[in-house]
């Protein structure tokens, strides 16, 4: 865990309450997929923790809706603002069981750590196949994104405004894949858990209120003992997992 400095370079809306930010400062402490950052937001008392989209040296990218007071202020951070932050946190995704196949599932704003992962996971001559659920066709995005890297891209809403009508489970039965990793709602897990069709990892989304083990607010049982999302997490493997 690391507390470093970093400046917007931009913030911008990408859709129904989706804002997606880039920072620039150390990334030195980010190091895979699936971590997450905790940042401190002016006149809130905790801070928000929100999944690394993204990162390169220097620069990290990050996707978050806006669903509070923390982050309404955050969308509000114009170029040049300063924000304090706690990098290296979680432990992020295994690239090394994926297979040949592996499936990449992202729910609202669960979809942004697929996105690097997906370039990680090309970048090593891997060609996943990703499904991005939505409720309604004003919340989508990343879409193009997706595509620009080549691989094939389901997008799925509830209501059938864009691509294809129904879950990401309607889209997962149809699939062969040698893995699968996921970041999304519980609701999703738990529809997901009954359908799969191999082994897999998901990323959980909890309220943290350190975000690096201190407080145990994130604790949860899992078949291995205790763990906390926040430091053991937040991805765990299928076959630890208590539903």
């Amino acid at each position: 865990m690391e507390e470093v400095i970093f400046t917007v370079k931009s913030n911008k809306k990408i859709a129904k309450d989706v804002y997606e930010m880039v920072l620039v400062g150390d990334t030195s402490g980010i190091t895979n997929y699936g971590q997450f950052v905790n940042l401190k937001i002016d006149g809130v008392f905790l801070r928000r923790p929100i999944s690394v989209c993204d990162f390169e040296k220097g620069k990290l990218l990050l996707i978050y809706k806006v669903v509070g007071e923390g982050t309404a202020i955050l969308s509000g951070y114009v170029k040049g603002k300063t924000i304090n932050v706690l990098t290296g946190l979680g432990n992020g995704y295994d690239l090394l069981v994926s297979g040949d196949n592996p499936l990449l599932i992202g729910g609202g704003v669960g979809v942004p750590p697929m996105f690097g992962l997906c370039k990680a996971l090309v970048k090593k001559g891997v060609k996943p196949t990703v499904i991005l659920g939505f409720n309604t066709k004003d919340e989508v995005f990343y879409e193009k994104e997706f595509k620009r890297l080549n691989v094939k891209v389901h997008v799925c809403t509830v209501d059938g405004t864009a691509g294809e009508k129904g879950f990401v489970t309607d889209v997962m039965e149809k699939l062969n894949y040698s893995y699968f990793y996921t970041c999304g709602p519980m609701p999703m897990f738990r529809a997901i858990e009954k359908v799969a069709k191999t082994d897999g990892e998901y990323s959980f989304e909890e309220r943290m209120g350190c975000g690096f083990g201190a407080c145990m607010g994130c604790s949860c049982k899992t078949l291995v003992g205790n763990k906390r999302i926040c430091v053991d997490g937040p991805v765990l493997k299928r076959g630890e997992i208590i539903w």
